[in-house]
């Protein structure tokens, strides 16, 4: 079958396609007679109403689930300590100081331990034994 044959019979020849009405700007049922509807291609108007509703839903629910993602992150970012927001302003220059304090590497260490109060004799410290 080629040429005018294939489209006389059912479907078109296309597979799967047997016994099936032809289809045409894919709307089921409008042959070369234009369809017995004039209005078929609006029919979808019908149900506008409907349709407007639901498209008003789902902008109305990423709407709302943008918003609690919103306030899960300012809720987020209150949780957060943030030294420039949450401290007051002394506490700055007091962290200046404390970041420029410096730990000798031992070079006064036997001077230290001749004025210490601490006594040599006392036993080491173990945690979790008591004395």
């Amino acid at each position: 079958m080629s040429g005018p044959e294939v489209v006389k019979t059912p479907g078109g020849g296309a597979p799967g396609k047997e016994g099936k009405e032809p289809v045409a700007n894919g709307h089921p049922g409008e042959g070369d007679q234009g369809g017995d509807d004039p209005f078929a291609e609006y029919m979808w108007m019908e149900n506008e109403d409907v349709y407007n509703r639901q498209v008003e839903e789902e902008l109305l629910e990423q709407e709302f689930l943008e918003r609690c993602f919103q306030e899960m992150l300012d809720e987020e970012d209150q949780d957060w300590f943030i030294p420039a927001r949450d401290l007051p302003s002394g506490v700055g220059q007091i962290q200046q100081q404390l970041n420029g304090l410096t730990v000798s590497d031992g070079g006064n260490a036997e001077e230290m331990a001749r004025k210490s109060n601490l006594n040599p004799d006392a036993k080491e410290f173990v945690p979790g034994v008591k004395y």
